[in-house]
């Protein structure tokens, strides 16, 4: 596995297929293996950078806050080293806060950005949410943490599995490279105190917001935000699927991923 040392952490990522760079951003508390249920659809079309953010799975977790910003930068850097002049840009929940931060910060870089349950600025109930999963884990084990956040990632009929539930929280348990609780907390942080609202109209490059209508952590108003505030934005609801859409529902997720894709000219100016 690659691993390379930027904005003074030790970064890792991992690159697969051919063709066209697309680059995927996970969201809080997941490294790149997060992503893996789409893989084998983008692999066959894409060249798939993913990455650990600074935090998570291999990439350092300096116990000192992180910002939003910062995260985008490290992200460039990586895109720096690689040889990377544009690329089709992906993010979930906070990695969609990153793409923003990313597209507004390198607008040359950025060919294209897909929002995955993504937002702006969270609101007052999003934001409890989320400053207590950042102060949970030095309280509580790893299991009972999958177990607190879990009902807010997946839909009701997804959670009706107990199976895979189980399997779920089994994983993220005996999981090898699991994220430290600073590295939780200031991750936490970096999502409260990122705000692109009155950002979003200098975002120019062609954009699709995806959410399911079943995500509870960033309801559809979230979205609706992002398309509305991002010129010529184009927003998809899902019907299936909670937050985590990515792994419960990865068919549809890909699906609506390639066909913005294929709809892109070349230079990546404006969707045809």
């Amino acid at each position: 596995m690659p691993r390379v040392h930027v904005n003074g952490i030790d970064l890792f990522y991992e690159i697969q297929g051919t063709g066209e760079p697309l680059l995927l951003i996970s969201g809080f508390l997941c490294d790149r293996s997060y992503w893996s249920l789409v893989m084998p659809s983008l692999v066959k079309q894409y060249q798939v950078i993913r990455l650990d953010n600074r935090g998570v799975g291999r990439t350092s977790a300096p116990d000192s806050p992180y910002s939003i910003q910062q995260m985008a930068t490290d992200t460039a850097a990586l895109l720096e080293h690689i040889g990377i002049e544009k690329v089709n840009v992906v993010g979930h929940s906070m990695g969609g806060q990153i793409a923003q931060e990313l597209a507004l910060a390198r607008p040359e870089k950025v060919q294209s950005l897909i929002l995955l349950s993504s937002l702006a600025k969270g609101d007052p109930l999003f934001n409890s949410i989320i400053a207590t999963w950042g102060e949970l884990p030095g309280t509580i084990d790893q299991k009972l943490y999958q177990q607190v956040i879990l009902p807010w990632i997946f839909s009701d009929a997804f959670y009706s599995i107990p199976e895979m539930i189980d399997m779920i929280v089994d994983i993220a348990v005996k999981y090898p490279f699991p994220p430290t609780p600073h590295g939780i907390f200031h991750q936490s942080r970096a999502i409260l105190g990122c705000d692109t609202r009155q950002r979003l109209k200098d975002i120019h490059c062609p954009t699709l917001v995806l959410v399911s209508k079943q995500d509870i952590l960033t309801p559809v108003k979230f979205s609706e935000q992002l398309a509305q505030g991002i010129p010529n934005a184009e927003l998809v609801v899902l019907e299936r699927g909670g937050h985590g859409l990515v792994v419960e529902s990865p068919e549809a997720v890909a699906s609506a991923m390639l066909n913005f894709l294929s709809r892109l000219p070349k230079n990546g100016m404006s969707l045809m």
